[in-house]
Order: C-alpha cells, then sequence, then structure tokens
C-alpha cells in the first residue's frame, strides 16, 4: 500500500506516549512530568551552604587551637594528608576556606600550611590546580615567612626523583589520557610564574634553591637533563636569574667535562677511543646485548683460563670499570651542552624571526684606569714594558659594516662571556664546555671580535694576571682563529697582526737587555713570563699551519730572472724568522706535535725552513747550560739552547704541549651545532700536488742556501732562512673590527 495514502497504517492517529493527552491512557508516566527539577540557584545555594560549613569549621579549628584546643586544628591538617586521599572537589572546598583565613596562618599553624604545601596538587585536576595556585599566592602575599617553605617544595618538584614521585600517584578521575612529567613541571612553572607576578623579590630567595636543589655530577644523564631543562625554561621568564642559571650549568659541565679528562690520565696505557669501549677490554659475562648480537657464534668459547695472571685480570676489570664510567660521563655531559646549545638556538631563532633588532651599539663593559707607561730596559728578571713610543695607537671605537645583534642576544653574550672569564679561562682540563663560547660567537661577527679582543686582553696585557691564565689564553687565540670557519680573513690577519707585534717587543726587550749585560734571570718568576711569549709564539705557529693562505699578500709579480710569481706575506709576519731563530729557540719549548707541523706547513707555503734548528735541538746538551742562565752560543752560530731551561719542566711547558681548547668535537649528539662551523684539518692541509711543486723548486740546493752569520747583538746567532723576506713591522694595533672593542685596553703595556 501506498505510504503516503489516507488508508495507510502510518497515518493512523496514536495516543502520544508523554503529555496531557497521554495521562488518561497512561497514569505511571505522570509521575516523571511530576519530579522536581534543581535549578542553577539552587545548586549554588548548596555550593555556598557547603562552603560556609568549611569556612565555620575553619574558624572553629583556629580559634580552638588558639585557646589551647588542638582536636579541630589536627583533623583540619588530616584533610590533606595523601593517606587519606581526598576527593579534589573536597579539596577545592578546603582551599576555598583557608584562602578567606591566610592572614591568620601564622607560625603556629606551620604544621597547616605544611600539609597544603605537600599535597599532590600537581597530578590533580585542572580545578583543583587552579585553586591551589590562587591559594598559595594569596597565602605568600599575606604571609611572606612562608616563601621559603613554598619555594623549596618548586624547585624539588623540577627534579627527576620528584617528578617519578608525582608519577606514581593515581591519575585523576575523569582524566582521558595518561600523566606525564610534561604536565607536572608545566604545572610547576605555571605556579612559580604567578610567584613572579605577585612577588617581585621573589628571585633573591629562588637563586640559592635553585642551587641547592642541582643533582649531583654523579646522579644519572636522566637526573641531570631533566633539572636542566627545567632551570632553563625558568631563566626565559626570570631574566633576573638567566645569568646565575646559565653559571650554574656551565659550572656543573665545567665539573663533568674536567673529571673525564682527570679519569682519562689516571688510566695508563689506553689506546682506545674515549667514546668506544674496545671489545678486548670488556669483562668476560658482561658484554651488552649488541656484543652478544654480533658474536653469537663464538657462544660456548669459554675465556676464563685467558690468562694464568689473576693480578693482571684484576687490573683488566678495573680498567674497563673505569673506562665505563668515562663513557657515562661522556654522554651525560653530551645531554647537557646539547640542552644548553638548543637554548641558544632557540633563543637566535626567536629573535630573528621576530625581528628584534636594535641600532644601539652592543653594551660594554668599563675597564679600570691603566697603569701608567714608563719605559724598562732593567734586567729580564721584572716584567717587560715597552716605551710608549714603540705601542700601538689607541684603540678607538669603528664603525662596522654589519648589523649589531640585538640587545637580548648581546646581553646573554657578555653573560657568557663572563662566565668564560671566570669559570673557563682558568681551567686547563676543560676539552668541551669552551664550545658553548665558540658556538654563540658564531652567531654575530661582533661577538667573534669581542671574544678576540678580550683574549688578547687577558694574554699580552693584562701583567697582573698569572702567567699560566695568559698562556691559556694564547693557547685559545691560536686555537679559536684556526678552527672558527666564522673567522674570516681580515680578523686572522689582524690577531696574527697584534700577536707578532707583541713578540717583537718580547725579543726587542730581551736583545736590549743582552747588549746592555743584564744578567738574565732564571727564576720561576722570569720563567713564567717568558712562558706566555712561548704560548704566543705557539698559536702564531699554530694560526699559520691553518690559515697561511689568509696571511699571503696579493700574487706579487713574477721574477725578471724566472718569471714565476714569488710569495709576499703580510709584513708582520717578518718577526717570525727573528723568533724561531732567537736565543729563546721557541722550536724547542713549543708543542713537539705544532713545531713539527709548522716547519712542514712553512717549507711547503716557501715561507721558512726551520729543519736545521731542529736538528740542532736534537743534538743540543742541556746539561752544559750556564746556571746563571747566561747565554752559551754554540759553535754552530745560532743558539740551540733556550734562554730559559727550566722553562722544559715547567707546569706552563706541559700545558703547551697538551693544551688545545677547540681541538676536533667528538661528542656524538651535541657535535651537529659545531660542524657547520668549525674548521678541519682535511680542509686545509698542503695539497700533495701542492707540496710536490713546492719541493720540485728547493731540491736543487735548498741545504746549499742555508748560511750562518753571527749576530751583532750579545753573541747571539741569527739563522739566515731561506723563502723569508724582512718587513718592516707595523705598529697598527688589532685592526678596525677589533679595534671597536672596549673590552682590550687603551695603549696597553705589553708583557714578556
Amino acid at each position: 500500500m501506498d505510504p503516503h495514502s489516507t488508508l495507510s497504517q502510518f497515518n493512523q492517529r496514536r495516543a502520544p506516549k508523554a503529555g496531557p493527552i497521554s495521562q488518561k491512557s497512561s497514569p505511571s508516566t505522570a509521575a516523571l512530568i511530576r519530579r522536581p527539577i534543581a535549578t542553577n540557584s539552587r545548586v549554588k545555594q548548596d555550593e555556598k551552604y557547603r562552603k560556609d560549613m568549611h569556612l565555620a569549621f575553619v574558624n572553629n579549628a583556629l580559634l580552638q587551637k588558639a585557646n589551647g584546643t588542638s582536636e579541630p586544628f589536627d583533623e583540619l591538617v588530616n584533610q590533606f594528608s595523601t593517606k587519606t586521599a581526598p576527593q579534589p572537589a573536597q579539596l577545592r572546598l578546603w582551599i576555598s576556606a583557608l584562602s578567606h583565613v591566610v592572614s591568620r596562618l601564622e607560625r603556629s599553624h606551620a604544621t597547616l600550611v605544611q600539609a597544603v604545601v605537600n599535597m599532590p596538587w600537581t597530578t590533580m585536576d585542572g580545578a583543583t590546580v587552579k585553586a591551589y595556585t590562587v591559594f598559595i599566592g594569596m597565602l605568600l602575599s599575606a604571609r611572606p615567612e612562608y616563601l621559603s617553605l613554598v619555594l623549596g617544595k618548586i624547585t624539588h618538584g623540577f627534579t627527576y626523583q620528584s617528578g617519578a614521585q608525582a608519577l606514581d600517584t593515581n591519575t585523576p578521575e575523569g582524566s582521558s589520557s595518561p600523566l606525564t612529567r610534561r604536565v607536572i613541571y608545566e604545572r610547576l612553572h605555571y605556579l612559580l610564574r604567578h610567584l613572579l607576578s605577585l612577588i617581585p623579590t621573589l628571585p633573591s630567595t629562588l637563586q640559592p634553591l635553585l642551587v641547592r636543589n642541582f643533582p649531583h655530577k654523579r646522579q644519572n644523564q636522566a637526573s641531570q637533563s631533566t633539572y636542566i631543562r627545567n632551570l632553563l625554561r625558568i631563566s626565559t621568564y626570570c631574566p633576573e636569574l638567566a645569568d646565575k642559571i646559565l653559571s650554574t650549568i656551565v659550572d656543573r659541565a665545567i665539573q663533568i667535562d674536567v673529571e673525564i679528562q682527570v679519569e682519562l690520565e689516571e688510566l695508563e696505557d689506553m689506546d682506545q677511543d674515549v667514546f668506544e669501549l674496545d671489545p678486548f677490554d670488556t669483562i668476560v659475562g658482561q658484554e651488552d646485548a649488541d656484543s652478544d648480537s654480533d658474536d653469537g657464534e663464538d657462544d660456548d668459547g669459554n675465556m676464563s683460563d685467558i690468562s694464568s695472571d689473576a693480578g693482571d685480570m684484576d687490573r683488566g676489570a678495573e680498567t674497563s670499570s673505569d673506562l665505563s664510567h668515562v663513557q657515562d660521563m661522556v654522554k651525560k655531559l653530551d645531554a647537557i651542552l646539547t640542552l644548553i646549545f638548543e637554548h641558544f638556538q632557540r633563543a637566535h631563532e626567536a629573535i630573528s624571526s621576530s625581528g628584534a633588532a636594535t641600532t644601539l651599539p652592543p653594551e660594554l663593559p668599563e675597564l679600570p684606569p691603566l697603569p701608567p707607561l714608563t719605559p724598562n730596559l732593567s734586567p729580564l728578571s721584572s716584567p717587560l714594558e715597552l716605551p710608549s713610543s714603540d705601542l700601538p695607537d689607541p684603540l678607538i671605537p669603528a664603525l662596522s659594516n654589519s648589523r649589531p645583534p640585538p640587545r637580548s642576544l648581546n646581553a646573554q653574550f657578555h653573560t657568557l662571556l663572563s662566565i668564560f672569564d671566570r669559570l673557563i679561562l682558568p681551567t686547563f682540563k676543560s676539552r668541551y664546555t669552551q664550545f658553548l663560547v665558540f658556538f654563540y660567537t658564531s652567531l654575530s661577527s661582533d661577538f667573534a671580535d669581542i671574544f678576540l679582543g678580550l683574549l688578547v686582553d687577558r694574554a699580552l696585557f693584562q701583567s697582573a694576571t698569572p702567567a699560566v691564565t695568559r698562556a691559556a689564553a694564547a693557547a685559545y687565540i691560536g686555537s679559536f682563529v684556526s678552527r672558527a670557519a666564522f673567522v674570516d680573513r681580515e680578523g686572522a690577519r689582524r690577531v696574527v697582526s697584534v700577536l707578532c707585534e707583541f713578540l717583537r717587543a718580547h725579543l726587542d726587550s730581551v736583545e736590549d737587555a743582552l747588549r746592555i749585560g743584564a744578567t738574565i734571570a732564571s727564576g720561576a718568576g722570569s720563567s713564567a713570563q717568558s712562558g706566555v711569549f712561548y704560548a704566543v709564539a705557539q698559536a702564531v705557529f699554530l694560526i699559520f699551519c691553518f690559515r697561511w693562505r689568509d696571511l699571503l699578500e696579493d700574487e706579487a709579480e713574477g721574477d725578471e730572472l724566472t718569471g714565476k710569481a714569488g710569495k709576499k706575506w703580510m709584513p708582520e709576519l717578518g718577526v717570525v724568522q727573528r723568533v724561531i731563530s732567537s736565543v729563546l729557540n721557541p722550536l724547542k719549548l713549543c708543542s713537539p706535535n705544532v713545531v713539527a707541523q709548522f716547519a712542514h706547513v712553512a717549507q711547503a707555503a716557501d715561507f721558512i725552513y726551520c729543519y736545521t734548528i731542529l736538528e740542532a735541538n736534537k743534538r743540543s746538551d742541556y746539561g752544559s747550560n750556564n746556571a746563571e742562565g747566561r747565554v752559551n752560543a754554540p759553535a754552530t752560530g745560532y743558539p740551540s739552547t733556550p734562554l730559559y731551561p727550566a722553562l722544559l719542566n715547567s707546569s706552563i711547558s706541559a700545558e703547551l704541549n697538551t693544551f688545545f681548547p677547540f681541538d676536533p668535537y667528538k661528542l656524538a649528539k651535541s657535535s651537529v651545532y659545531i660542524q657547520s662551523i668549525y674548521r678541519e684539518w682535511s680542509s686545509v692541509s698542503i695539497d700533495d700536488d701542492e707540496e710536490e711543486e713546492e719541493e720540485d723548486d728547493e731540491d736543487d740546493g735548498a741545504d746549499a742556501d742555508v748560511e750562518f752569520r753571527a749576530a751583532s747583538y750579545g753573541g747571539m746567532g741569527y739563522l739566515n732562512i731561506p723563502g723569508s723576506q724582512g718587513a718592516p713591522v707595523d705598529d697598527g694595533g688589532l685592526g678596525k673590527s677589533l679595534g671597536a672593542m672596549s673590552i682590550s685596553p687603551i695603549r696597553p703595556v705589553l708583557m714578556g
């Protein structure tokens, strides 16, 4: 039948199931209609009634407590106990009641405040978290004496162990997703930011608590990373503590970095890579899963009788354990540096994307007044100084074509620079922490100039600084200019110019003292002062090995006879010939590896020939040196003995041989931030074709061209080195860019 027909069964009238008409046919449905429905006003009245009841109980508990009856107060405290597991809705009522009496919560009520502070609020629903946050803000505004208690709980909550304890609690009812550490830490940061907005003086109380809760360096990687991530997060919304937070983290990185290097030195006969445990040193039966999967075919072998010497076996087990510990420390350091690099990168990207650049020049720290300049040609036991006429012109600020970095980045850089000067520079054992400065200086050309200015100031001009620290600064200069891919040709030439000027000034002072017959003191002070000279010389040698192409002048015209174009070097390099053939003999005192590489590159580049001096140094007998430190000129006509033989066994000499701050970066995770800005040796080493061409030019008469001539100063001899042209020394300072750095003192005194 057509469903649209009037006769269709679908069109038959039926009585409704509910409504007035249905009352006659269905009396049972009337009860549903007559049921009373609660209105919003009634719900609000009930809620207000419950709040009033809780507030009355709280007021009575405080009153009874004041009168000496503690039972109601103790019952109130128990409402916040984790053992009773109160419902969040019930807790919100108690928190609301306490919010009305925060001004009455005196020291005698500390147990109640402690119970509220210690409740697991971070694991509860959002409404309870909000109520708790508001209450804590009201409490501290009215009762600041509880600030340390609250902040102590918050800072402890940022630790890995505290997060684990919070996750042990039950997930709040009605939650659609499991509770994670991220949620817990976000709630803690939410509360801390709220308190910072209410209490301007809070950072002064917060900072020591953050340091106190910092995990010990022996704790695992997760503990270190978790707390450091939270600290870096705090630094983004609490700029008053950003400097101290960064300093605290860098200090922890240095501690771990130094411990790694110290433990490596204590391991004897260790030839394997630090970052990969040699399988031969693995304790039998303790191989990891990877080793088992790779070497499963040899599972039946019992290697317990591999050695009959039980003592050797014990030492091998101890060595393996030490290496395993070093590996753990390396991974820990890698994770820490990765977090700091990420923090720097995010800040740089955020500022770059917002375009928050400023046209104001970067702020530079004020300098102390400079000492007066007085000529001094007294015996070399005193610091060497130059007459003012020999000093470079005053360094004046120069206009830079590059846009200055944003002010926030600039402020953070100066914070990092201060940390470097205070913590990293005096530490010879750090291996990777200094790369934080290396990375940050790559963000702006101004940063690289300022960093180099600080190093030059510490190495050459700070006479009151310990000689070991000055030598370290010189090592940083050589390693930084050599390895930093973002230091351009002009920057490298400016640095080499000022280093060569320092070497020239030191040699002039030595020659003047010897000419007038001054006695050369051989005490520790003189050796230490002269150690700075050797550190600077080694820096020049190292920079030359990496950047010799940048030290060339424009191609010279071809020789009229041979038609070949000769190499012309920057004039300041002319002093290098005097340096290596002088009585100070730096080729004997500097690092053998650097000296060998410099001799090789200098010969291949047709700059200077060093092998005659190196051979003489091998034949020299230091036992025949004069005890008073006077020079004994050998029969060859030039000195093969250094002026300060005590330096051979000194701490400065040992550091020179081992300390190269920016050696290749081997940490696995954090290396991604260094690779693109780092200059590898393979990219600048002498090509085979280039070296063969130089050798062909020199094979005909290299030995015949080596002539010795006596010098006129104090009986000292100098080696006439082929391929090197003497050039007048320019008295210019650090150059245009480095001259803009007010870190470097004006008209400094050059110290030996």
